[in-house]
């Protein structure tokens, strides 16, 4: 699949690494800053050009006219607009924008339309969006829908309260409930695509799929406890606080920002009559007591500042907020923030990267390769994958317990017309199933390619 990205930034920069891992794609980046190309060509097995995306010069050079997607993921929501728009005139099959401004939020489907734009991708609303659903589960520490949201991932911290801690795999399933299942588990560092006899260990982060009710039981069951929040404090007054603010007044929860700059205290005011907005620092310890942290059930940092992000998280949790958020844009030491407890981390590069993986992964079951969705977790380390089984499959009718698998694949759910099935030794797979399966350090285009030869 040939696919060409403008802007070699953040996004830009991480599509690239995660696209051109998969030896099917040709991934070429165009971006006007040569020493940003320089280190993207050492490091990944990509394409360079030099030179401004809106060129038709320049598109033309990157070979627009045989692309099957090009992804726009420059700074400027209109840079990426025109783009798009070029590209499909120059002979693009598939184009997608990362469009920001909460101004075009309300006019997206009709910019989809005008521009020709397959897909467009709004980081911030996807941030607040997935802060949205951890503040609804706060034992979650990340949240995922599939198979037509009818089944969920969620992933926890197994702490030292929770009644599966030292317990295998399979005694959980008899003890606790067999209608979820463990996909996957990160364990100092590692991935662990687990077995039955693998055990929950303190400090594990566990990753439960199932259909949303019973994941939510099984963990009432474990010991996590579900706290309603009623009232949250934000730091940071960009656009993922004004998305944030919106949602959460929409279900009547209320919120207040703290923001430093006066003006645009102003127009969120006017923006979010529903929400309280102060003027102050937000990493002054003397600003968040005087607006009573210590009362507040959720606390979340907004600022574009990764380290301020980081401080205010801590002060939060010092002052005994149930449930802390912090968005971090730079994603190589995500390991350590969860180590030193800052609380739920949300990351707009990874939500935006995945997004556009999934949409590939469509793209892809649209040309013939059956792959539904892909959804990256463990921060990339392992991917949990969606496949339609076909009716020529291998693997068609025959018990699990009997199929030889490759290592480091898990066959997790099988979403079978209206049932949602867990399988065990004695299930199998039947034509027109959709399969969902946990994989690590695994590139699979089709569903045989599970089975061991």
């Amino acid at each position: 699949m040939k696919i060409l990205i403008i802007g070699d930034g953040k996004v830009g920069n991480t599509l690239a690494e995660n696209l051109s891992g998969d030896e099917d794609n040709d991934v070429t980046i165009i971006d006007k800053n040569a020493e940003t190309l320089r280190n993207t060509m050492e490091n990944l097995d990509v394409r360079c050009v030099k030179g401004n995306g809106v060129s038709t010069r320049v598109l033309l050079e990157a070979g627009v006219g045989k692309t099957d997607l090009l992804i726009a993921a420059t700074s400027s929501d209109e840079i990426n607009m025109v783009c798009c728009l070029t590209a499909k005139k120059l002979g693009a099959h598939h184009t997608i924008a990362r469009i920001r401004d909460p101004e075009y939020a309300d006019e997206l489907s009709q910019l989809r339309a005008d521009l020709g734009l397959d897909a467009a991708i709004n980081p911030e609303q996807s941030v607040a969006g997935e802060i949205v659903k951890l503040l609804a589960f706060p034992a979650a520490e990340h949240m995922e829908t599939f198979a037509k949201g009818r089944v969920e991932m969620v992933e926890i911290k197994a702490t030292a309260n929770l009644s599966v801690l030292n317990m295998n795999l399979k005694e959980i399933a008899k003890k606790v409930s067999s209608s979820i299942l463990i996909g996957a588990i990160w364990r100092s560092g590692n991935v662990i695509i687990p077995n039955g006899d693998e055990r929950i260990l303190e400090n594990d982060r566990i990753y439960i799929i199932g259909q949303p009710a019973r994941v939510i039981q099984f963990c009432v069951r474990i010991g996590i406890r579900a706290v309603k929040t009623t009232d949250v404090m934000i730091v940071g007054g960009g656009r993922v606080a004004y998305y944030l603010a919106k949602y959460l007044s929409e279900i009547g929860v209320r919120a207040k920002i703290i923001e430093s700059d006066f003006k645009r205290c102003q127009e969120l005011s006017e923006l979010l009559p529903n929400t309280l907005i102060i003027h102050g620092d937000g990493s002054d310890d003397r600003v968040l007591r005087s607006e009573n942290i210590s009362n507040m059930d959720s606390f979340v940092a907004l600022t574009g500042i990764d380290e301020e992000n980081l401080i205010t998280a801590l002060l939060a949790k010092r002052y005994g907020v149930p449930e802390v958020v912090a968005k971090i844009n730079r994603t190589f030491y995500l390991d350590v923030i969860r180590d030193i407890g800052v609380g739920h981390i949300v990351s707009p590069k990874l939500i935006t990267s995945n997004y556009i993986l999934r949409y590939v992964r469509g793209l892809k079951n649209a040309m013939g390769i059956p792959v539904e969705i892909l959804y990256q977790i463990v921060d990339g380390l392992a991917e949990v994958i969606e496949f339609t089984a076909q009716p020529s499959a291998k693997l068609l009718d025959i018990p699990l317990k009997k199929l030889r698998l490759i290592k480091g694949v898990l066959i997790a759910i099988l979403v079978r017309k209206n049932e949602i099935i867990i399988p065990h030794g004695n299930d199998a797979v039947k034509a027109g199933d959709s399969v969902v399966l946990v994989t690590k350090g695994l590139a699979l285009s089709d569903l045989d390619d599970i089975i061991a030869t």
